[in-house]
């Protein structure tokens, strides 16, 4: 595939795009993959912290229940109306089922009552393009680190619209254990951030295990979950919260660092990125940064309003697609266990 951009490009291709895989119901109007016009969210995390994370039924009532307001706050705050759209484009997996399908059906439905292209987005590749967002220099190729809830993979990113992928969890996500650690210590969800946060406080003196595959750049985060949890059981209240935070903090980036060099070494390439929500991990950014300077690698990750899940990461994934010749047909279904690297189906 030939790589293009905007100088390329005949006319500005401005995109209404729409995520709504899990607990964030967002409409975006973004120019050219690159220019964001409007980025509206309204997420749920309130409603879903009294039941310790999020309950997939009530998430999907309260899609239904905001995205027209959100779609239309995005659009007035573009200054654009529906005709002046070319694409309306929406996530369709991964993610939970039943919210994938209020954000994919909005989308149909607006594309076609104004006769305009439709277009189904990987989620996962919204997040490696969010970082086009926030980098307007950022062309493939290059490596990405994608660490979210849902997703533990390392990505060679050959152009726009192709992927490789080195390695993958074969077991728990990055996200999944910053979780599960967060609830047995008794932290608020979402934990990440608490984790984060009180880990500054700490120091790591808790010996954590790391798995490493001698053959293999996938990763496994069981044995570490299952340690800390193990610890807790063992210690109760003689635990040292924040040093604990701290040991996890550094044994899981040991381990993401570690496969990320490798991948570079493999595919010969200085170019790093980081995506999905758990790259906005103080601690992961400022190991990266450090190992960024020993390695002479040029780091990029997305500004932390687009490291969570958001629309305009989805525009922008849909306009390299729509400009390489892609649309999608009424009948696209929501594919909640979509992977990376999977087609999208025309």
């Amino acid at each position: 595939m030939n790589q293009l951009n905007n100088e390329q490009l005949n006319k500005d291709i401005v995109v209404l795009s729409i995520e709504s895989s899990c607990d964030e119901t967002s409409a975006a109007v973004v120019k050219n993959g690159r220019e964001v016009l409007s980025n509206v969210i309204a997420t749920q995390i309130d409603i879903h912290k009294r039941y310790g994370g999020v309950v997939p039924e009530i998430a999907s009532r309260n899609h239904v229940d905001c995205i027209y307001n959100v779609i239309t706050e995005a659009l007035d705050e573009a200054n654009v109306k529906l005709e002046d759209i070319d694409l309306v484009a929406a996530t369709y997996g991964p993610g939970l089922v039943g919210a994938l399908l209020v954000g994919l059906s909005t989308a149909k439905a607006m594309a076609f009552s104004a006769n305009k292209p439709f277009l189904g987005v990987h989620h996962i590749e919204g997040h490696i393009a969010a970082n086009y967002v926030t980098h307007k220099e950022l062309e493939p190729p290059y490596i990405c680190l994608v660490v979210s809830g849902g997703h533990s993979n390392l990505v060679y990113v050959k152009d726009y619209t192709e992927f490789e992928i080195l390695g993958r969890t074969r077991d728990d996500a990055v996200g999944e254990a910053f979780d599960k650690v967060s609830r047995v210590i008794g932290l608020e969800y979402p934990g990440g951030p608490k984790i984060d946060k009180l880990a500054k406080e700490g120091t790591p003196s808790y010996k954590l295990p790391k798995t490493f595959f001698e053959d293999s750049l996938d990763f496994s985060f069981s044995g570490i979950k299952t340690a800390v949890i193990n610890l807790v059981h063992k210690e109760g209240e003689k635990i040292r919260v924040p040093d604990l935070c701290a040991s996890f903090e550094e044994s899981i980036t040991d381990v993401l660092l570690n496969n990320l060099l490798k991948a570079c070494e493999l595919k010969g390439t200085n170019k790093v990125a980081l995506a999905g929500g758990v790259s906005a991990n103080s601690y992961l950014r400022s190991r990266l940064d450090k190992m960024g300077k020993e390695n002479n690698l040029l780091i990029y990750y997305p500004e932390l309003k687009l490291c969570t899940d958001n629309a305009a990461m989805i525009g922008a994934a849909a306009y390299f697609d729509y400009i390489n010749g892609k649309t999608s047909s009424w009948d696209l279904n929501a594919v909640p266990y979509l992977k990376l690297g999977d087609k999208l189906r025309k």
